[in-house]
Formats: C-alpha cells, sequence, structure tokens
C-alpha cells in the first residue's frame, strides 16, 4: 500500500459549480481526498466521487466541528486544505509537491491567496491575504465557528509560499448576495452565543463604516469600480448581522415582559 504522505481536506455544500475543477486542480499531488459533506443536495457527491475521494457527511451549521472530523478521517502526513471553489495555481502546486518529498522544520506554511469578482482579479479592499492550509496533520488544531474556521498550529514554526490559490468565490450578484445573506445570519447566530447586543447605532453606521473601510481605507478603488457591488456586499452583511440580532433581541425582551 503506497504510503499517505499529503491529503487533501474539503468541506462541501452544494458546490458542483466549483469543485470539479478544484479537484483537478490538485488531483496528481494528493495521496487521498477526504470531503466532509453537509448532505449537499446537487451533484457535489457524486462528483467527488470521480476523483476516488472518501466522502463523510456532517449535520449541523458549524463548519469548524464539521473541519475537524475531516481531519481526524485523513492519513497523511501533511494535510492540504481547500475549500470548492479554490483551486492550486500549477506554481503553487509545484511548491507543494517540493516540500510533500522533503522533509521540513516547519509545522506549516501560509498560502496566499487570489481572489476573483465576476471573473476579474482583485486586489485590494481586503482581498490581499495569506491563511495556513498546508500543515502536518499532528501540528494543528480547529476552532470551532458557524462562518469562518481556523486552522491554529499547536507547536512548531509556519513558512510562506510564493504562488497562489485561486478562489473564486465571488461568481455572480446574486451568488454573492445569497452568500453574504447566509453568513451575516450565522454571524448574528455567534453574537447572540456570545452575548453581544444590538442597536440602530449598529445597524447603521457598521455598514457604513465597511464599505469605507474596504474601498477607501484599504484602496479597493485601485481594483476599479466595477468591484462597488462587492463592497456593498460586505457592507449588507453587516447590516442583516446587525438588523437580524436586533429583532432577535426584541424578541427576547418582548417574550420576558408577556412572562
Amino acid at each position: 500500500m503506497r504510503r499517505c504522505l499529503l491529503s487533501l481536506l474539503m468541506i462541501t455544500k452544494n458546490a458542483e459549480e466549483t469543485i470539479e475543477k478544484s479537484l483537478k486542480s490538485v488531483v496528481s499531488l494528493v495521496d487521498e481526498i477526504v470531503i466532509v459533506d453537509g448532505y449537499s443536495k446537487d451533484r457535489t457527491v457524486e462528483i467527488a466521487k470521480k476523483y476516488g475521494a472518501k466522502i463523510y457527511f456532517y449535520k449541523g451549521l458549524n463548519l469548524g466541528k464539521q473541519a475537524k472530523l475531516g481531519l481526524t478521517r485523513c492519513q497523511g502526513r501533511w494535510i492540504l486544505v481547500l475549500d470548492a471553489d479554490e483551486c492550486l495555481s500549477k506554481g503553487l502546486n509545484i511548491e507543494i509537491k517540493k516540500i510533500k518529498n522533503l522533509k521540513t522544520s516547519y509545522a506549516g506554511f501560509y498560502l496566499p491567496f487570489q481572489n476573483h469578482f465576476l471573473g476579474k482579479k482583485v486586489y485590494y479592499g481586503g482581498e490581499n491575504y495569506q491563511m495556513l492550509r498546508l500543515f502536518k496533520r499532528k501540528f494543528v488544531d480547529i476552532k470551532p465557528a458557524l462562518v469562518h474556521h481556523k486552522f491554529h498550529l499547536k507547536k512548531g514554526k509556519a513558512g510562506e509560499l510564493k504562488n497562489k490559490v485561486y478562489h473564486y468565490s465571488y461568481r455572480s450578484l446574486l451568488q454573492v448576495y445569497k452568500k453574504f445573506t447566509d453568513y451575516a445570519i450565522r454571524e448574528a447566530k455567534t453574537k447572540i452565543k456570545n452575548g453581544e447586543e444590538s442597536s440602530l447605532k449598529k445597524i447603521i453606521l457598521y455598514p457604513l463604516h465597511m464599505f469605507y473601510a474596504r474601498f477607501i481605507k484599504d484602496k479597493g478603488y485601485k481594483d476599479g469600480l466595477f468591484r462597488i457591488p462587492l463592497d456593498l456586499g460586505f457592507a449588507y452583511m453587516e447590516f442583516v448581522t446587525y438588523l437580524w440580532l436586533w429583532l432577535w433581541n426584541l424578541k427576547k425582551l418582548k417574550i420576558r415582559s408577556q412572562k
């Protein structure tokens, strides 16, 4: 039996639009593909099986727990984490192949991301970042989260790779705003759990500040005016988050007053 040096870990739900492109970019590199699916209703699982993926299922909204389940199923010494709308560039594929086959003192590596909005590359306004997505399996931990889970090294040091992950998160305006609505509700639920309160000030000012921070302060305008709907989308997400939180708190107060 071939030794498993590198596992791909991916969590999915209704990702038939992008998953094949993602798996094609990595199938020749990894020794196994582990997918934890949130009971997709489209062809996501069918497509994944074409690439020999090991499929596990998770029922729930906590993406961190979903990823943690996948991590326990991986056999590789190294773990590469990709979302179903992310692809390895050819250069990054070569970089990771060298790491996979050579000994290194690093416990993990941060990968740079190249985001796309409506098919065009974006570089500014929060879209230029790195994430810890390649690491030794026994050296990492995951914090449960309803929205964006993160991987943390428990020990060892992390390096940085040069070539990019191509991220196709913003493919159409309808898809973007549906995603942001879902994220906003998940974020509101997290804030409820943490005891945070909303207010009219937060509902009005936080979205305005979000747009200013992304498009002006972080120079999103340098990408061009075509990205305005994207930054408005982030403002919309803030608005829905705090409106949803305010309505929840209002409902809670009403229940209390009736007791």
